[in-house]
């Protein structure tokens, strides 16, 4: 049995250097996270070398821990660290230039404090602006779904993720997020706007849907008072009743 022999101690030699890469690899992540020590004295580039440690070993787990990281963040585990300029042109291919500087315009127009974020005021203002008014609750909600940086406010990249979202189809059609994306000037090609030839039909469509809400509560409140109508003439008919039979 030689052969198995030879194949086990493959084995064996494979799993100390898998064992050995983890172990290489651990304080490499923690420095990636931005643990403590990074850049300092005993941070990971001033560890003196292990004399029987190729030098090779050290980029090695520097690589596969950045490829760790970019597996995370493509499974949507960890976040991206955003690198501190935003290029929308090129993070969002999908939209043209003109595109873009319109959803800029718009983002400066409702930014009234100028601060380069749009909280939960100006947003509220926008929606009502937009003829799309929203409860507390539902502004809190649409910032929610595409508040990355969990600031509770949308900066213009969020911004531009509504958009997105909206042209991927991943928004709920009945969303807050929906509402401002087809009521707002731009086109962008909705694709679950339900059989809308165009952006202007999803306009008519959205706002349609703010009046249908507005019918909706009518019709309720109609057949309320037809019920309680109904109710008083049945408890009177009752009353005539018993009174009939007293006598």
């Amino acid at each position: 049995g030689g052969h198995l022999g030879a194949a086990d101690m493959a084995t064996d030699e494979l799993a100390q250097k898998l064992q050995r890469r983890l172990v290489l690899e651990e304080p490499e992540i923690a420095a990636e996270e931005g643990g403590p020590g990074e850049g300092t004295a005993d941070g990971p580039g001033e560890r003196p070398e292990d004399p029987d440690k190729p030098a090779t070993a050290n980029a090695d787990s520097e690589l596969s821990a950045k490829l760790a990281r970019r597996q995370d963040i493509n499974e949507g585990s960890a976040r991206p660290r955003r690198s501190k300029v935003f290029n929308p042109y090129t993070e969002f291919k999908e939209f043209s230039r003109k595109q873009v500087k319109d959803m800029e315009a718009m983002f400066k127009l409702y930014d009234s404090g100028k601060d380069g974020f749009i909280d939960l005021m100006e947003l509220k203002r926008m929606m009502e602006k937009l003829g799309a008014p929203q409860t507390h609750l539902g502004l809190k909600e649409m910032i929610k779904e595409v508040d990355e940086d969990l600031d509770a406010k949308l900066n213009f990249r969020e911004f531009l993720l509504i958009f997105h979202k909206a042209a991927a189809g991943e928004l709920e059609e009945d969303s807050g997020l929906m509402a401002l994306a087809k009521l707002s000037e731009i086109d962008v090609s909705l694709e679950g706007v339900k059989g809308a030839k165009n952006f202007f039909e999803a306009k008519v469509q959205a706002l349609s849907a703010g009046s249908r809400f507005e019918e909706e509560m009518k019709a309720e409140k109609d057949l309320k008072k037809r019920q309680e109508d109904e109710m008083q003439n049945r408890r009177a008919a009752f009353r005539e009743l018993k009174s009939a039979f007293a006598n």
